[in-house]
């Protein structure tokens, strides 16, 4: 058994462990408040840019906008995978690394762009090709911020460089709750626009579902419809980049402040085992030497 002195010291450093874990959940919890709220108010805008589309749905079938054509000539895929740029945030980095190296088994023929340095240090060991690296954003990104991604990424499919484009992120469904998603972000399949125009208005988060919309507003457009929808594809692609970055900043923040919340609980059980261990060997040392003392007496008696 260790001498009290060690163990002493094991429950100090534990305790001092403890006080650093305890901290660092409450900033996580602070910075997951401010991200949720983003993520919500955002997804309201989102509902709306999909409303603007419904009047458009018609006019679906005489979409020629690059966006929603898949580039049949290119062979490559492109990438964007959202991780974070620190860890301690539980499985939340390898689940989404994992997915990643899922979709890479499946076509390898696939450049990266990386957002957060655990992603990219991930698709860098495997010698994967980045293009672009993003490990500057700021917790809580606007889109500003993220603009310099949404242009890379609709210039190079416009251009004709990739088939498509896929984007890796985290759903924020709860506190406790993430889902990593892949989707294909170009080209936006009028498939897909039909189906996300259905579902206007679900939204979904950890404690409101905001009912479908029975009826949606009706516009009349005038004018350019090819400039029009050009500008809403465009706005479109930016929006979707801006909801994921948030959602995975929210679902970082949220696994980050559980994973501290339990580093917490597991330091404060370690602390009451070794305060037992060290009562257990304390009140060992003083049996030991009232024995003695005792055998002493007895034979000097």
């Amino acid at each position: 058994m260790a001498s009290t002195k060690e163990i002493k010291r094991r429950i100090k450093s534990v305790k001092s462990t403890k006080k650093i874990t305890k901290a660092m959940e409450l900033v996580a919890a602070s910075k997951m408040k401010r991200a949720v709220n983003a993520t919500l108010a955002s997804r309201l805008y989102s509902e709306y840019s999909w409303e603007l589309l419904t009047s458009l749905s018609e006019k679906l079938e005489e979409i020629t906008h690059p966006f929603f054509t898949e580039n049949t000539d290119a062979s490559k895929s492109l990438l964007v995978l959202i991780t974070s740029n620190r860890g301690l945030c539980g499985s939340y980095n390898s689940q989404a690394i994992k997915k990643a190296l899922t979709l890479l088994k499946l076509n390898s023929n696939t450049d990266i762009i990386s957002v957060g340095k655990k992603g990219d240090n991930a698709m860098r060991r495997i010698n994967q090709d980045i293009i672009a690296s993003f490990i500057d954003l700021p917790d809580n990104a606007s889109l500003s911020d993220i603009r310099p991604l949404s242009e890379l990424i609709t210039r190079t499919y416009s251009t004709g460089e990739y088939k498509n484009v896929f984007i890796v992120y985290t759903d924020f469904i709860s506190a406790l709750t993430q889902k990593v998603n892949a989707k294909q972000l170009l080209p936006i399949t009028k498939q897909q626009v039909k189906e996300l125009i259905e579902s206007l208005g679900e939204v979904k988060d950890k404690e409101v579902m905001i009912e479908n919309k029975k009826e949606s507003s009706q516009y009349i457009f005038e004018g350019d419809t090819t400039k029009l929808v050009t500008l809403l594809a465009e706005k479109l692609v930016r929006v979707q980049v801006y909801q994921m970055i948030l959602e995975s900043t929210a679902s970082e923040q949220s696994s980050r402040m559980v994973a501290m919340k339990n580093a917490s609980e597991a330091a404060g059980e370690m602390i009451d085992d070794l305060t037992l261990v060290f009562n257990k060997a304390r009140q060992a040392g003083i049996t030991q030497e009232i024995s003695e003392i005792s055998a002493g007496m007895a034979s000097v008696s």
